[in-house]
């Protein structure tokens, strides 16, 4: 006994260990300077966390150790390969794997203990429920995203309602597996259930929302994973679930506020152009003046302070590192060089951060939004690559837009405004944006990093 308490005991205390590196981890990642080394203390606490736990139950690991490498092999190829414009996908799927194997573990568990308490069955239900809702809506998510699914609303009369009964349904099958865990049918209909509600719930969510949802997501694993702990008794799962349950939500309500909608808004649908808008003839008829990069590099002559403002165009056609070149060569002549960031621009959250990071682009030139607002008026030349609803003044203008009160980049008040964009095509919110009619913004039509390619051999040249 008294072996066993202090093998116990070190396990524990290994698990407090690999507890303060998640959250070491965590604290890392609110800031690009200390993101990388905050990932890499949180793989390390993970790593501790799975070693310790495979040395302290005996097991037999050969099987381990295959699926190990089989798994690191393709999470490795995978995380190399994947495009900056795809992670969102493949944080989607990320998520569902994460919920699926909460739905497996706390399945197989639960099959193998003897007379389990009233504990035991209500974490395994809520895990199963959790886990299969996470692990389809999940793959909805990423069908949506990498457009195998359609990115529009996709509903069907009386949803909610079914929405509403399935999930009743399944928390029925939790009950009647705490009052006869015997029943071992009822978790399996539980997962079914969840698997359904999983899709319905995530297929009348529009496409550009779908970064919302999988934060949402992601603290859905994060429960199911910490009822697994419970189901398990291991202390440390249910810290780190508990851990990506909160910043998953946190990270949820983060980005809601940024668009100025409920989460409800997001869950429901709520955005769309509204009925008695104004059309894009109304709003573009004869008032949209094209440019050239050589015309847009002639405005640089006299410019003083530039700002650029990415978007998800940027991401799509990779053009982060042409930016930061065309920037190169404007603070080479003495031009102060900026980057306006939208929190929500992009498909997540630090997108656009991520992009400019990986081209090197200095931290110090990335300016927050608010901050930014403020001194507008200042810059001589804003240039928006590949942004649209996120600087659209409507969104000021307009109360009843569906865009109203969302906070934007005030773009419109720069001195001059060139918008680097394919064409006039809306954003998410389907509705036009009279920036691009304005009196001073100037539209250089074409792919993001072709256009602004030239644009650099145009100001070399001059």
């Amino acid at each position: 006994m008294s072996g066993y308490f202090i093998e116990t005991g070190w396990v524990n205390l290994a698990y407090l260990v690999a507890s303060v590196l998640f959250i070491k981890g965590i604290k890392g990642l609110t800031h690009p300077r200390t993101a990388v080394s905050g990932n890499l203390t949180s793989a390390l606490g993970m790593l501790l966390a799975v070693v310790v736990t495979l040395l302290a139950n005996g097991l037999d690991y050969q099987w381990i150790l295959v699926g190990a490498v089989i798994g690191g092999l393709v999470g490795g190829v995978i995380a190399v390969r994947v495009q900056m414009t795809k992670i969102p996908e493949m944080v989607a799927l990320f998520n569902g794997f994460g919920g699926g194997a909460s739905v497996l573990v706390a399945g197989a568990a639960f099959m193998i203990t003897a007379n389990p308490d009233v504990q035991t069955t209500v974490s395994t239900g809520l895990s199963g429920l959790i886990g299969a809702v996470t692990f389809s809506g999940s793959l909805i998510a990423f069908g949506k995203l990498s457009e195998i699914l359609p990115g529009r609303q996709i509903s069907f009369p009386g949803l909610r309602i079914f929405n509403a009964l399935v999930g009743l349904g399944a928390l029925a099958c939790v009950v009647w597996l705490t009052v006869d865990p015997s029943a071992t049918i009822a978790y399996w209909v539980i997962v079914a259930a969840a698997l359904v509600l999983g899709i319905t719930l995530t297929i009348p969510i529009g496409g550009a929302d779908m970064p919302v949802v999988i934060s949402l997501l992601n603290s859905y694993s994060g429960l199911a994973a910490a009822a697994t702990g419970f189901v398990l008794m291991n202390n440390v799962l249910i810290i780190a679930g508990s851990l990506v349950g909160a910043s998953g939500l946190i990270l949820t309500k983060i980005m809601c506020v940024a668009m100025n909608r409920s989460l409800g808004h997001v869950l429901f649908g709520k955005l769309g152009p509204s009925a008695d808008g104004p059309s894009a003839d109304d709003v573009y008829g004869g008032k949209v003046k094209s440019t050239s990069p050589e015309e847009v590099a002639m405005l640089f002559d006299t410019a003083q302070r530039v700002l650029v403002v990415p978007g998800y165009g940027l991401a799509v056609a990779q053009a982060q590192h042409i930016v930061r070149d065309m920037a190169n060569v404007l603070e080479e002549r003495g031009i102060n060089v900026e980057y306006g960031i939208h929190p929500v621009a992009g498909r997540m959250p630090g997108h656009m951060n991520v992009l400019l990071a990986e081209a090197d682009v200095p931290y110090d030139k990335l300016r927050e939004m608010e901050d930014i607002n403020t001194e507008m008026e200042q810059i001589d030349v804003c240039m928006v690559v590949g942004a649209n609803d996120v600087v659209n003044p409507v969104a000021r203008t307009d109360p009843k837009s569906p865009i109203a009160g969302m906070p934007i980049i005030d773009v419109d008040k720069a001195r001059t405004v060139v918008v680097v964009k394919r064409s006039l095509s809306p954003g998410f919110a389907g509705i036009p944006n009279p920036l691009f009619a304005a009196d001073n913004c100037l539209m250089m039509f074409g792919d993001g990093k072709k256009a602004i390619t030239e644009l650099v051999s145009a100001l070399k040249e001059g």
